[in-house]
């Protein structure tokens, strides 16, 4: 049995094509590090790290590759930002939708005098912003919020939210780890002071990279989280002042940093709008057959618009746990099941402790695999007894070999949505 890979958000399989060869070059025939030496190989891979920032320059829009700052992760990004920037006595506002690399470092800096409030967000996950205003206090010095949900995949309303931070003078940092590889992130127009992203997700590059770009107002603000050699301004036992060695020290990642620019090149050429409506095509696909099925709930929106390919389905009157567990044992069905790193958006969404079993679609998915996935949803969903009369539906796949029909039942506590996708 072929397995099926519906786990893109936590990180895409597979990878861009030749990733895994374009590193094992580098470790094999190059390995140089960089800022410790003058000979030609440390200089070319030197000049490929300033590439690498450049093209994540022209993918977010943002203009000055010094301020392209390389981390192992997002999480990383994040409580660099957040512990850089936030003192004793600030506030911070978040969205109620957090992932767990926002809200562990807010906790940790509540320890030390730092208070923050979740904007609220509906149960399909959108943001409330009409509440946003009136939580904004005197002290209030940042806005952090992820773009989309890690849970649900609703997209938040990120440019007005933008232009509230604008209107009072805040910072807005972003974390893109759903959306960057996917949607067209502009720093600028989403009016950020900092973009937080990952290089193994939507970036089709490898674990164990990552980075932020930061604008020179909010650096000159920042306190290094990590302290070390640069291998620049040696005689100094202080952090160099400027970017990017202020917040890169220690050896780099060099080979993840390859990867990346192997990914980014791959992404160049395929067009991030190609790789997106292949992904939405096929979430419509998911979105149609899952509104036949009884006995399942989709958390989060039903319609394309407002979303992306992240949608967690909570099997009613199941254990979720074991619903994943029988999806990969008896369809080859590789999911994500629990609450996801984000307790706060699983209470938002109102599936909070049991969670839900979370698919999502990626690059290299196929109908023919979104089909055979809704097939294995559909054998294993029960509709509650006392809702099993009324007409029945069938749930058809197009694709020769998952198509099957097997029969539904519309009267299972919602109707049966034929929304518009």
């Amino acid at each position: 049995m072929k397995p099926i890979y519906l786990d893109n958000g936590a990180t895409s399989f597979p990878k861009a094509p030749g990733l895994g060869s374009a590193m094992a070059q580098f470790i094999e025939e190059v390995g140089s590090n960089i800022n410790r030496g003058t000979y030609r190989s440390a200089i070319n891979t030197e000049m490929v790290v300033m590439e690498t920032r450049e093209m994540l320059c022209k993918l977010f829009h943002f203009s000055d590759p010094s301020h392209v700052l390389f981390t192992k992760n997002i999480t990383e990004s994040l409580n660099v930002l957040l512990k850089g920037y936030l003192r004793p006595g600030d506030h911070c506002l978040v969205s109620s939708m957090e992932h767990n690399a926002v809200m562990r470092p807010l906790v940790q800096l509540e320890q030390q005098g730092v208070t923050f409030d979740r904007v609220p967000c509906t149960r399909q996950g959108e943001l409330i912003l009409e509440e946003m205003e009136g939580m904004i206090h005197p002290n209030t010095k940042l806005v952090v919020m992820l773009h989309a949900s890690n849970v649900c995949g609703t997209l938040l309303p990120i440019s007005r939210v933008g232009q509230l931070c604008k209107k009072y003078g805040i910072p807005l940092v972003l974390d893109s780890a759903q959306t960057a590889g996917l949607l067209d992130v502009n720093f600028e127009e989403l009016g950020l002071s900092a973009l937080a992203f990952t290089g193994h997700k939507g970036l089709l590059g490898p674990q164990g990279m990552g980075g932020f770009l930061v604008s020179d107002s909010m650096a000159q603000q920042l306190i290094p989280l990590i302290a070390g050699g640069t291998g620049s301004a040696s005689d100094q036992e202080e952090m160099p002042e400027f970017l990017p060695d202020r917040f890169e020290a220690g050896t780099m990642n060099l080979p993840g940093i390859i990867g990346l620019r192997h990914a980014l090149c791959y992404l160049e050429e395929t067009g991030i709008d190609t790789i997106q409506q292949r992904e939405f095509a096929l979430t419509r696909r998911f979105l149609e057959g899952l509104s036949v099925i009884p006995g399942v709930r989709l958390q989060g929106r039903w319609s394309l618009k407002g979303r992306v390919p992240v949608l967690s389905v909570d099997f009613l009157g199941q254990d979720n746990a074991e619903v994943a567990h029988r999806l990969e044992q008896e369809f080859g069905i590789l999911t994500r099941v629990g609450l996801h790193c984000a307790p706060s958006a699983h209470r938002t969404l109102g599936t909070f402790p049991r969670g839900t079993v979370r698919f999502s679609i990626g690059h290299a998915n196929t109908a023919q695999e979104i089909d055979a996935a809704l097939l294995g949803i559909q054998r294993l969903a029960r509709a509650p007894q006392s809702q099993m009369q009324g007409p029945r539906r069938q749930f058809v796949g197009v694709a020769q070999g998952y198509g099957q029909s097997m029969p539904n039942n519309r009267s299972h506590g919602r109707p049966v949505r034929n929304r518009p996708l």
